[in-house]
């Protein structure tokens, strides 16, 4: 059976991809591979290796740092993203807190993408200096 992409009309609701033209939107939809996962599974640990970015389509996590709790995640929400960029270490614990389905995209699928796709690039550079304000006003 073929990977299915990921919903475009899920994608566009991330900020990361809102400025990002049809064109690109598709061929980011088409990078993305369908993942799922069980209630009580780590999505992500503190401090590891980070291998991508990953939005929510059914099911809940929760996110904790240094294991406080930090907030919940379900349908729409998103993980990961800086990772799509830097490759760091996790700055977060995600754990399922029920069954669900979530669409991932790798480093090594994003950069070769925007690299050959300006339309993609620029969006997301204008998404990511917004996003840097945005946590420098705080």
């Amino acid at each position: 059976m073929a990977a299915m992409p990921a919903p475009i009309d899920l994608l566009k609701n991330v900020p990361l991809f809102t400025r990002v033209d049809d064109r690109g939107m598709k061929l980011l939809a088409a990078s993305f591979t369908e993942r799922s996962f069980k209630d009580g599974s780590a999505l992500t640990s503190e401090g590891q290796g980070a291998a991508g970015f990953f939005v929510i389509e059914t099911g809940s996590a929760v996110v904790t740092i240094d294991g406080a709790h930090r907030r919940t995640l379900g349908p729409g929400d998103y993980y990961g993203e800086i990772a799509l960029v830097d490759g760091g270490l996790r700055s977060a614990t995600i754990t399922a807190t029920s069954d669900g389905k979530a669409y991932g995209l790798s480093a090594w699928q994003f950069r070769p993408l925007v690299e050959e796709n300006t339309t993609i690039a620029w969006p997301l550079l204008e998404a990511l200096a917004g996003r840097i304000r945005e946590i420098e006003a705080r």
